[in-house]
């Protein structure tokens, strides 16, 4: 988590330590009457409940009982929906003391129990997958306002589930895997970018070749940022009077504007990362006339480097894109990952450029390009500039499937 740019959270409760808690909780809904006791158990009646479903808008009439059928349902229940707040000690099964006798809590009332504890009865944002939505968030909302009229949450934001190359990932069809999986050949702030490409609500396909895209644009952002600082360094400390350039400043407020109208529309961080390449754009073409400026324009320019660059790195930084690493740093990092996956060294890298350049200063262009493409196959792009050839990570040519020889039309004698 903390690889992802990911905040640690203020408070990570423990079941075990807040069972008084819970108790407390059970007590209340038996008193309002929306609960009962079996026999050491103790059920939430879903008939006392009016608003039950309200959450996941299904019908109760509709709902299975027993998790689909996974679980056996137990026929002392007054409704087959209710479920269980409090469930008696079995053999071999931790247990407390409670007025209802030894037992533990039902899978829901715990969160109800911990999250009014540390955050009172209304709060914002209650997350999860939404395969949470019903049973268990159903649930919770309703045990927590049977306990307290007052308990609220204010918003709801279920994320959706992570695929295989269009398949859900299951471990019974050999196509899951883990973030550690991923970050040991991709950059952490890849992974992360790839994630917000896709509005959180949607489920998200992980492919490889997606991933090649993300770990392509996050090296384009931090090579654009890279550049703006190398030629904003040699005028560091000077303090420029002179105003932004207008087609610059519009830019930006247009940026901010839009960010801001992104990010409140249901945290739209797709929209925030496609509009992020019009500044960055704005950066490259700025460094390059920079350049050839001189005088009032050059300061306008620099001012307005200045400025792009602030904008886009609080929009990073509110992303999670920003790591405290230098820019250079990052791309260090991105082009170590880079050989991994294509299975070279620098050195390597390095040797097929020197027998590349020698080939070309003999002439021998088709060996020049097969180095280029073989090298541009595994994702290693070269670059021709006039202090020498550079090599940078690049998205990897798509495979084509190679053409069942069945489907290749027969020639006609």
């Amino acid at each position: 988590m903390a690889e992802l740019q990911c905040l640690p959270p203020n408070i990570e409760p423990r079941v075990s330590d807040h069972i008084d808690q819970i108790k407390d909780m059970i007590t209340k809904i038996i008193d309002n009457g929306h609960a009962y006791t079996l026999d050491g158990d103790v059920y939430f009646s879903v008939d006392s409940f009016p608003d039950y479903c309200r959450l996941s808008g299904r019908k109760l009439d509709d709902n299975r009982a027993g998790g689909g059928g996974r679980v056996s349902v137990d026929l002392r229940k007054q409704n087959p929906a209710d479920f269980a707040l409090w469930k008696s000690a079995k053999p071999g099964e931790p247990s407390w003391e409670s007025p209802w006798g030894p037992g533990r809590p039902g899978w829901h009332i715990e969160c109800s129990a911990m999250s009014s504890h540390y955050l009172s009865h209304a709060f914002d944002i209650h997350g999860g997958g939404k395969d949470l939505i019903f049973p268990h968030h159903e649930n919770e909302l309703a045990q927590s306002r049977a306990a307290n009229s007052e308990s609220n949450v204010n918003y709801w934001m279920h994320n959706g589930f992570v695929n295989k190359d269009n398949q859900k990932m299951s471990k019974s069809d050999d196509n899951f895997f883990t973030i550690q999986d991923i970050i040991a050949k991709y950059h952490p702030l890849a992974l992360r970018f790839f994630l917000m490409r896709t509005h959180y609500r949607a489920d998200v396909n992980y492919s490889d070749r997606q991933l090649d895209t993300a770990s392509d644009r996050v090296f384009y952002i931090f090579q654009t940022l890279h550049d703006c600082a190398m030629a904003l360094l040699r005028f560091c400390g000077e303090n420029f009077q002179c105003r932004v350039l207008d087609e610059t400043q519009k830019l930006i407020n247009k940026f901010h504007t839009d960010f801001l109208a992104s990010m409140s529309d249901d945290l739209h961080t797709t929209a925030v990362l496609d509009d992020l390449m019009d500044p960055l754009k704005a950066i490259n073409s700025t460094v390059k006339d920079l350049k050839k400026s001189k005088g009032k324009r050059q300061q306008q320019l620099i001012q307005g480097l200045r400025a792009l660059e602030e904008e886009v790195k609080d929009v990073l930084s509110i992303l999670g894109l920003l790591p405290s690493s230098s820019s250079a740093e990052i791309l260090r990092q991105l082009k170590e990952k880079a050989l991994k996956r294509a299975g070279l060294s620098e050195e390597q890298v390095m040797q097929q450029i020197e027998q590349r350049a020698l080939a070309r200063k003999n002439k021998q262009f088709e060996i020049s390009d097969v180095i280029r493409k073989e090298l541009y196959a595994k994702g290693i792009a070269l670059m021709d500039e006039p202090q020498g050839t550079v090599w940078r990570p690049c998205e990897p040519p798509e495979i084509q499937p190679e053409e069942h020889p069945e489907t290749q039309p027969t020639k006609q004698s």
